[in-house]
């Protein structure tokens, strides 16, 4: 029987706090988005859909694919201690061999980054080359925030 690959968001905080509703506050606090320019990734599902929809006007989302989440753990992921996340790391630390066999179990639903002892759930980022084109308007109105699909791993590159 063949699983299919489910979908992965990478979801990154680009505006900050001033005139926050509590509750758009609370969600990005359950996102673990206290800070702009933090990313994080999650399996798709209709939960995650929801908090994404109350917080579109904070953040940007969209699927990423394995060489992306790769580029992203190998460049930004961090373990604590401000330790940098490494094949070696991996190799012993779990079962998998390196940083893209484990990406390739998380893509297969039988791995969660949770699953790294150490890692820290969020991805610290620079700001993207080349800026933003508009923190007020959507990604579909030419600017940045909410949903962007398949594009989402050109920002993650622009910015990791």
């Amino acid at each position: 029987m063949i699983m299919a690959e489910q979908e992965i968001y990478a979801i990154i905080r680009l505006r900050g706090e001033p005139d926050t509703h509590h509750s758009i506050r609370k969600t990005l606090s359950l996102l673990r988005l206290h800070k702009v320019n933090h990313a994080v990734v999650y399996p798709k599902t209709s939960s995650l859909e929801g908090m994404l929809f109350k917080a579109k006007d904070k953040v940007t989302w969209g699927t990423v694919d394995k060489p992306t989440l790769v580029h992203l753990l190998r460049k930004r992921g961090e373990l604590i201690g401000r330790k940098r996340l490494t094949d070696e790391y991996i190799n012993e630390n779990t079962e998998y061999g390196s940083i893209e066999e484990f990406v390739d179990a998380i893509f297969e639903g039988k791995a969660k980054l949770t699953d790294i002892p150490g890692l820290k759930p969020v991805f610290r980022l620079s700001p993207p080359r080349k800026g933003f084109k508009s923190l007020k308007h959507s990604y579909n109105d030419k600017g940045d925030l909410g949903y962007r699909g398949e594009n989402m791993k050109n920002l993650i590159m622009r910015m990791a």
